[in-house]
């Protein structure tokens, strides 16, 4: 009984903050020094945290070498559709520097989209074209334009 009254009592006077020492005691024993509170030496503290600041400077450069590879790949499907150029994509690439460019993967596929139009446009291309058409449609079409054409000379010409 006497333990328990005792234990609340020094709880609640704990609480009030008169006499209870002991939170002062445990704030006081943690060390304020980092490198004593990761259990390492300050030398071996100060050489972790380089190795922290230049893993992370490689990983911002690698993920603003990547923004750049993808700005530059929205610059050329923009150059190709014709599509107005956006400024945010040339900060991008500009930040990045001059050795941008597209990856392999994508280049790949660049080069044979490439290679498709210029097949499209090419002279056996339009061959290939003229092949999968309606012939009879054009056909019609030819007749339709040359009556058209014959009428309208017939009402301009006197002698017709």
């Amino acid at each position: 009984m006497t333990f328990l009254m005792k234990s609340m009592l020094s709880n609640q006077v704990k609480n009030l903050g008169l006499g209870g020492g002991g939170e002062e005691n445990k704030e006081e024993s943690t060390p304020s020094d980092p490198a004593a509170a990761a259990g390492m030496t300050r030398e071996e503290y100060e050489e972790y945290q380089k190795q922290v600041v230049e893993e992370k400077m490689e990983r911002d450069a690698a993920f603003a070498q990547k923004k750049a590879e993808r700005a530059c790949l929205r610059v050329h499907l923009r150059e190709k559709y014709r599509l107005p150029k956006s400024e945010l994509d040339e900060n991008q690439i500009q930040m990045a520097g001059d050795d941008v460019g597209l990856p392999e993967d994508l280049q790949k596929m660049v080069a044979e989209d490439q290679v498709e139009e210029e097949d499209k446009d090419s002279i056996l291309g339009q061959l290939q074209n003229i092949q999968n058409m309606d012939m009879d449609a054009i056909k019609e079409k030819a007749q339709a334009t040359f009556t058209e054409m014959k009428q309208a000379a017939e009402q301009k010409c006197s002698v017709m």
